[in-house]
Order: C-alpha cells, then structure tokens, then sequence
C-alpha cells in the first residue's frame, strides 16, 4: 500500500502530529506514505511525465527519519494552501496545463480532476488521506466518487465540519484565545476601558462562544446571530459600571455581523468562493466608543489564536485520527471521515463534510438578547458543549 497525505486550507497546532502518526503507522504496516505539499496544489502542480526526483517541490516521499521531529512544532510541515482541483482559474493552471484553459472565457474555472487522477496513478498512490475543513474534504469526497480510496481527516479551529464533535486545532484555538483575553484584561482595566477582542469563525461562532464564556467575557457575539449595536451599548455600559475595575470585554468572532448589515469580507474569493473576513472587532469598537463615549482597546487575535504548538488534546486527536485513519484503509475500508461522536472515535461516510453546515445550537448555549453564553444543560452534552 502507497498512501498520499496533504494538509489543505489554514494551518492549526496539531497538523504536525498528524502527519508524523499517519507515517509511522504506515511504515509499520510496511506501506510507502508521500506527502504532497501545499495542500491540493501539491498534486495540481505535478508533472505526470516528469521524474519524481525533480518535483520534490510538489511531492515527496515521507519517512520515519522525514517527521522524526516535527510534532514538536506548530503548523504543518508539508504546507498548505486554498486549492480546489475542480475550479482553477486560468491564471492558476501550471504552465503544462495552459492548454486547458478556454480562450474565450478569461473568467472560466477548470476542472483539473482528470489531472489528478493521473497524478495518483503515476505515483502509484493506492489511498489519500486529506487533511483540513470542509473545503479541503469536500475535494477529497469528489474524488471518492471518482474511485479513489479515501480516508478524510477533519481540522479546524472553527470546529465546524459537518459529521464530527472534533476538528484538530479547536482546543488550542479556545486556550490560546483565554490566555490573550486574559492578558488583554491589564490594559483595559489600567486605562478603564473597552475591550473588543476578534476572533476567526467565519460561519460558526462555536471557537469565540467557548473562549468567551471559558474567559468570563462580559458580552460574547457570535457568527450564527446579528446584534444591535445600541442594544451592546448599553449592556456594556452597564458591565463596565459594575466592575470595580472599570472596564468590560466583549469578544466578537469575525463573522458577526450587525443587524441589517453584511459581513465584513475583503479581498478576492479564493479557490472555494471564501473571500478574507476581519474587521468586524474595530468596527465594533468604534461605534462602542462613538455611543459611550469610552475608550476602546480593539484587537484582533486571529493567527496568534493557532500559532506555535499544538496543546495535549490536539496531539492526542491527531494521533489517534491518524491511527483510525490508518486502520481503515488496513481494513479495506475507504470513502470515510475520521470523527469523534458522542465522545467516541468513529468514521462517518465522507460526503457528510458536506451535508451541512455545523453552527452553535443558539436555544442551548446562547442568550441572544443578552448577547452572551447561557449553557442551559451540561447532563449528556458533548466534552465542548457543542
């Protein structure tokens, strides 16, 4: 058995650990394991009828010796990038698939599968093994229908794929998320302030949800539910008037938005439709201080939330994800998704990624009126709430 791995879409602690596990397993069942790098453009950018040796660039073969080190550190050691083979852009084809793209359309996507699946049978890759959200699994979900063995493996800081309780990387999001929240607390109540704090979360506001109520934020507003921001005002008014430090947190995750308004998104869409999101936290904070007239500390955490290592729930996923993964395809098992359900390690079909978008249970675990968490049953709830 030959197996392929790639991690795809943005970097979490615990990428690492994954791939590192995922080899070492393989090995000791005696199989090959490649790793492509950059995400899905790893095996894009391959030239079928060029030598592996003079593509290490895009493509190469992982061993014992390869990861013997890189659980040690955080991101992922095979790269990544937002790549979908079923929708390049023109100006993104390699120059060895130019031919592809139609002249009269400059606007046109092309679908590079049939290049992918010769890149596989080229290198003799008898199962993938995709590593990301929901965008990177849903490239691997075509290409199982397509024939290919795969096993998928579920990451995100968001903790939003559709079909698992768990993604690799929400933990370490969530504490580093606390511990800047904390510190950010010195600042705020020496200058008797507002404190906005941004978080990622594009459509689930689940990573800004738990860190808020872990952290005792005072208001917490989150992705799946629009506010009014006279409504805030004046709760946050009153939070900092009760503290005798004198000051207040409101943590915002970055697909909040305003009532009546959109999104704040920036940028070019990428490869999946997703253009850059952020700005809603100084936003915020502006309008606070235009109708409090208080000053207001805004900051946006976003990459340091998943920056360096991963902490010890991460590196015990990923180990296992990896084992299970590894276990399947032994197994003669394919065309699944690694999850956690119920507290239990378990695979679910991998079009599941796909069947629906995972978003906080607003009756269970949020007061929306109040702006803020409101668990209302911890008796047979998931470890996260969630």
């Amino acid at each position: 058995m030959r197996i392929g791995i790639l991690t795809g879409g943005g970097d979490v602690p615990g990428l690492n650990p994954c791939i590192k596990a995922l080899v070492l397993h393989a090995r000791a069942l005696g199989w090959d394991a490649y790793g492509f790098r950059r995400g899905w453009k790893g095996p894009l950018r391959f030239e079928p009828s060029r030598p592996l040796a003079g593509q290490r660039e895009w493509v190469e073969p992982l061993t014992e010796a390869t990861v013997r080190v890189i659980d040690r550190s955080g991101g992922t050691y095979l790269h990544t990038s937002r790549t979908n083979p079923g929708k390049v852009k023109a100006k993104d084809l390699p120059p060895f698939l130019a031919h592809l793209a139609p002249k009269d359309d400059a606007k046109a996507t092309i679908d590079c599968t049939t290049h992918i699946l010769k890149t596989i049978e080229t290198l003799g890759i008898d199962a993938m093994i995709p590593i990301g959200g929901d965008d990177t699994l849903s490239y691997g979900a075509r290409l199982a229908k397509e024939g290919v063995k795969v096993v998928a493996i579920p990451k995100t800081m968001d903790n939003d794929v559709h079909g698992t309780d768990y993604c690799i990387g929400f933990s370490t999001a969530v504490s580093r998320s606390v511990e800047f929240i904390h510190a950010l607390r010195t600042p705020a109540g020496s200058h008797e302030r507002i404190a906005v704090i941004e978080l990622f979360g594009r459509n689930s506001g689940e990573t800004a949800l738990v860190a808020g109520h872990l952290a005792d934020a005072d208001r917490v507003l989150i992705s799946e539910v629009p506010f009014a921001i006279d409504r805030l005002a004046e709760l946050v008014t009153k939070d900092r008037l009760a503290n005798p430090s004198r000051y207040a947190v409101v943590v915002v995750s970055e697909g909040a938005k305003l009532k009546g308004g959109e999104v704040l998104e920036r940028g070019e869409a990428d490869a999946f439709g997703h253009k850059k999101l952020g700005g809603i936290g100084p936003l915020t904070g502006e309008l606070l201080k235009a109708r409090t007239g208080i000053d207001v500390i805004s900051q946006q955490l976003a990459y340091l939330m998943r920056a360096g290592a991963p902490d010890s729930l991460d590196r015990m996923v990923a180990t296992a994800y990896a084992q299970l993964a590894i276990d399947e395809l032994a197994a003669g098992r394919s065309g699944k998704m690694v999850a956690v359900r119920e507290g239990v390690y378990t695979t679910v079909p991998i079009e599941t990624c796909v069947a629906g978008k995972k978003q906080v249970d607003i009756a269970a675990l949020y007061d929306p009126e109040a702006y803020r968490p409101r668990i209302r049953k911890v008796l047979g709830s998931p470890m996260f709430l969630s």
